[in-house]
């Protein structure tokens, strides 16, 4: 199994243990006036909570539907479809921020971009971001020391997507911002944090009950009681504004899906959502 199709496996594991994040950070990444949201890679909806609490209307999607099960429980009035960012269920120019939480390092961005571009309204942007732990702390170092580097995010949880976004001519000047804060965890929300990653969903049965006792005792030697500790993080946040199609056959051609479908409008042609394709599932927000 690949190792972004894990989650759905850890679902509740995910949603137990993993972090929200800042509210001054989320603020940063969409704004605070209310707007339409496209959220890709969704999982449990520990973004979308924060999205709703701004007041945005928000569109959730994840390819796995036992994470947007759980959002759905947490969230009913939020719409929510199973879907990847490599082919969106949505009409061109349709909202005004399309945002990824711990997601973008799973996508196959010669795809998704150009989805994302073709989504996102003139003017609107692509917010991108990431909890990393803050392995400065020596007993953050060892927890890190004991379950290594998430996949695809490199040694030192190097996640920057700023070559990918400008590389692809779609997008303008990438913003960044770094937000610190802590996670209170307990002993079982810890186990949880760590079975949740995918590196350890993937583990044989008893390799992974080893790491796990491990890191249980790591968290017996913290010595902070019934108190918890608290994991510090830091936030890593990226927004980039989308580029207008210069010309006409850049616009068609941005309004098309990778596979060739859609048509200069994005909504209509063969095998698109329009054009009667049974496979496909056309949102609009309400």
């Amino acid at each position: 199994m690949p190792a972004g199709l894990s989650f759905g496996g850890v679902a509740g594991a995910y949603d137990l243990g993993r972090p929200s994040y800042p509210p001054e950070a989320v603020a940063w990444l969409v704004g605070s006036r209310r707007s339409d949201v496209l959220e890709l890679g969704a999982g449990t909806g520990k973004l979308t909570e924060q999205l709703r609490a701004l007041g945005h209307r928000v569109l959730a999607t994840d390819p796995l539907e036992p994470m947007l099960r759980r959002l759905v429980g947490r969230f009913p009035d939020v719409p929510a479809a199973v879907a990847s960012a490599e082919r969106i269920p949505m009409r061109a120019r349709s909202v005004d921020t399309v945002v990824g939480a711990q997601a973008f390092h799973w996508f196959d961005p010669a795809r998704a971009l150009p989805e994302i571009a073709r989504v996102l309204r003139p003017g609107g942007r692509l917010a991108l971001t990431w909890n990393l732990r803050d392995d400065r702390v020596p007993w953050v170092r060892r927890l890190g020391e004991l379950i290594g580097p998430a996949p695809d995010q490199g040694q030192g949880g190097d996640v920057d997507p700023t070559h990918a976004l400008l590389s692809s001519h779609l997008f303008g000047y990438v913003e960044t911002a770094t937000f610190r804060f802590w996670q209170p965890l307990d002993r079982a929300r810890l186990r949880a944090l760590v079975s949740s990653r995918s590196g350890v969903a993937t583990l044989g049965a008893d390799d992974r009950e080893a790491l796990l006792a491990r890191v249980d005792e790591l968290y017996d030697g913290y010595g902070r009681g019934a108190d918890g500790m608290l994991l510090p993080y830091l936030t890593h946040c990226y927004r980039a504004v989308v580029r207008p199609p210069s010309t006409t056959a850049d616009r068609d051609a941005g309004h098309r899906r990778p596979d060739g479908t859609g048509g200069p409008d994005g909504t209509s042609g063969p095998g698109d959502a329009d054009g009667g394709d049974a496979d496909s599932l056309l949102i609009d927000f309400g």
